[in-house]
């Protein structure tokens, strides 16, 4: 551990220390010129125990770096520290759907013969057709068998005789004598009309399109013998 501390350590802190002991170290190993620097530095500068002090710091300045120095050789370049690559990181593409392969005239061919859902479709509506045929036939004939709508009056007649002498009897068999197609006859009654004359009043049912108020008036004056008028005393549409 403490081998790989040093291999890759980049800053010498200690580094003074061991300027100073070399310096030191090259001093002791020239030893006059070490006596003078002693002398210039003044008396009792190489004596006394400030001076074992200073050559046992010295000695393990020495070692220090003598160990440091081999570290150095036998470490090999492959040991030192690179610093990591950055990866590069391509962009992403966007990935294209493969192409449709067109159709070759064969497959085509293939496509027009299979009909899943043709004759299917070809059938209902030829159902769908006959159905609303029959529905109109039928509807046809119902409707023809249906009787049409006929317009019809009630119509009530006031018939007056010639006198107080008239068979009202009579008078009233003569009217309801008349029959016409279209025409049916009602409820009747006598009503006074003074000096002992009465007059018929007469219902009727008709149909427009077959009987009239004219042919009507026309039949009945026919019975002249017994019918002096005829007026129409209500009308009404049924």
């Amino acid at each position: 551990m403490a081998t790989n501390f040093l291999v890759h350590e980049k800053i010498w802190f200690d580094k003074f220390k061991y300027d100073d002991a070399e310096r030191r170290f090259y001093e002791q190993m020239n030893g006059p010129v070490a006596g003078a620097s002693r002398q210039e530095n003044g008396p009792g500068a190489s004596s006394g125990p400030s001076g074992d002090h200073s050559e046992l710091e010295l000695q393990q300045a020495i070692s220090k770096l003598e160990a440091r120095l081999n570290v150095l050789e036998k470490s090999s370049p492959g040991h030192r520290a690179t610093a990591p690559q950055t990866q590069h990181v391509s962009p992403m593409r966007q990935v294209e759907p493969p192409a449709k392969k067109p159709a070759t005239p064969a497959e085509d061919d293939e496509d027009d013969d299979i009909d899943l859902f043709g004759s299917d479709n070809e059938e209902e509506d030829k159902e769908a057709a006959q159905l609303r045929e029959e529905r109109l036939r039928q509807y046809a004939e119902k409707k023809a068998k249906k009787p049409a709508l006929v317009a019809k009056s009630s119509i009530l007649l006031d018939v007056k005789p010639w006198d107080d002498e008239t068979d009202m009897a009579q008078l009233e068999a003569c009217v309801r004598s008349i029959q016409l197609d279209g025409l049916v006859w009602g409820a009747s009654k006598l009503v006074p009309v003074g000096y002992g004359i009465r007059k018929l009043q007469i219902q009727c049912v008709v149909e427009d399109d077959k009987v009239g108020t004219d042919l009507l008036e026309e039949e009945i004056t026919k019975f002249e013998e017994h019918v002096q008028s005829v007026d129409i005393a209500a009308f009404n549409k049924i």
